[in-house]
């Protein structure tokens, strides 16, 4: 394991001191072991809070994306790790404005487990709770058991959108109908070329040979649909594509944003050339792309690899995309 660390389970603590010195008008730490991160103007009074949380190893998700505009709070685990029960509901508390509190976060099973306990516990201090799981990975289930489905990319989405509408002050049934909204209008799938390897743990999490890559790989190291040789990206970008399409079948002059992100170790480089095909294609079916996303936004540590999102849009979805945002990985 070659890594820039002092000691490994250590790794997420100095992480997080470290985000919160290097950018301290956007964040703070709270909690008792500091692994809930808040908005330095939290909470903010007559708004509805927004709270994600998981594991680290992901950044900008999750706790990236706690600013004006996205998240209020997120709690957040050890490596791939869910954050335990005490964590949430602090990172609920601190976000609470007296307007209650939408959690948004990743289907997974510690993760749905630990945020409905969570969200009990605050039920008895008066604070009104709702949730909404994010399940975009179309690689992960098929359509038909879609509540199955794994988290991934589409978080970006769900957080921005979701982050808009709470800023309106609009209520926290309005807040919650919109992220739902939001997550029924992502679909992602990713292509891996490498493992990547968690601190604590010192190996990588799975084997591919240099000559192989996987399409519907999970972030964490879970299995796709298919391990074969290594694509041009071309011809890796139309597979993606082909996926997302038939599971989420576009129309001309339907309005898109598209999210082409790197897993970790991907370069932009390959992102944009990615970005060309698929702009591309697109152009071909008479769909128009809106405000799109070519970056590091959803990683798995020093992964190599990517993933494609759409996130089909109308009238509000646009509006809501197009508002303000600030944290330090994501403005608008």
């Amino acid at each position: 394991m070659k890594k820039i660390l002092n000691e490994p389970f250590a790794y997420v603590d100095e992480m997080l001191e470290g985000l919160c010195l290097a950018h301290p008008q956007y964040y703070k730490q709270t909690g008792p072991a500091g692994r809930v991160i808040v908005r330095a103007d939290a909470p903010v009074r007559g708004k509805v809070g927004i709270v994600s949380g998981g594991g680290s190893g992901h950044l900008p998700v999750f706790t990236g994306y706690v600013g004006k505009g996205l998240l209020d709070a997120c709690a957040i685990g050890d490596v791939f790790s869910s954050p335990a029960v005490d964590q949430v509901a602090e990172a609920i508390r601190a976000a609470h404005g007296g307007a209650g509190v939408l959690c948004l976060y990743g289907n997974y099973g510690g993760d749905n487990m630990n945020f409905d306990m969570a969200r009990e516990m605050v039920e008895m201090e008066d604070i009104r709770t709702t949730a909404v799981r994010v399940a975009d990975d179309v690689a992960s289930a098929p359509l038909a058991e879609r509540a199955k489905r794994r988290g991934v990319a589409g978080l970006v989405y769900a957080y921005k959108l979701a982050g808009a509408k709470a800023a309106q002050f609009a209520t926290l049934e309005e807040v919650t109908a919109s992220a739902q909204k939001a997550v029924d209008a992502c679909r992602s799938v990713g292509v891996a070329l490498t493992p990547c390897t968690v601190p604590a743990v010192g190996r990588p999490t799975f084997t591919i040979s240099e000559s192989e890559m996987e399409i519907g790989m999970g972030i964490h190291g879970e299995p796709g649909v298919r391990r074969g040789p290594l694509k041009p990206a071309d011809a890796i970008a139309e597979e993606m594509l082909a996926y997302l399409l038939a599971d989420l079948p576009l129309q001309r002059r339907d309005r898109v944003s598209i999210l082409v992100n790197s897993l970790g170790a991907t370069p932009p480089e390959e992102l944009y050339i990615v970005y060309r095909c698929v702009a591309r294609k697109l152009a071909g079916l008479g769909v128009e792309i809106v405000m799109p996303l070519v970056g590091r936004y959803a990683t798995s540590m020093e992964m190599a690899g990517m993933s494609l999102t759409f996130c089909r849009l109308d009238a509000e979805l646009e509006a809501l995309l197009k508002a303000p945002c600030d944290c330090p990985f994501l403005r608008i």
